[in-house]
């Protein structure tokens, strides 16, 4: 069964890499799972230390967008994390893509995340 993935990627401001990893594990992730959003694999980039990275599946476009929907609409988002996050982002590009269910497996577990504080590249292939 084939699933789209969403693959967000922020570019922070400069030197909130750490605080922003921290709301993220602690906060924002925890709150996407409440609300059903399958998190496939979330963290700071590898090649530079002010890029971060959300991926997430859905079952199709229509999914994607009344999930982001309600959940960013939501009071437990605007009242919660939302400022700890956005406040942090300097800009964020989204991407789709159709993978395999054994892709997105694979993407979850080469890219576990990292607690905060720990080495970007916690995670990473070795």
């Amino acid at each position: 069964m084939n699933r789209l993935v969403e693959i967000r990627s922020y570019k922070l401001k400069p030197n909130e890499g750490p605080a922003f990893h921290r709301v993220v594990v602690e906060r924002a992730v925890p709150l996407l799972r409440q609300w059903g959003t399958d998190v496939v694999a979330y963290g700071p980039s590898a090649h530079e230390s002010d890029t971060y990275f959300l991926v997430r599946s859905y079952a199709d476009m229509a999914d994607l967008q009344s999930r982001q929907e309600a959940f960013y609409g939501s009071d437990a988002w605007r009242t919660g994390p939302r400022e700890a996050v956005v406040g942090k982002i300097e800009s964020y590009l989204s991407t789709v893509l159709w993978l395999s269910q054994p892709a997105i497996d694979n993407l979850r577990l080469l890219n576990a995340p990292a607690a905060p504080g720990d080495a970007a590249d916690a995670g990473a292939p070795g």
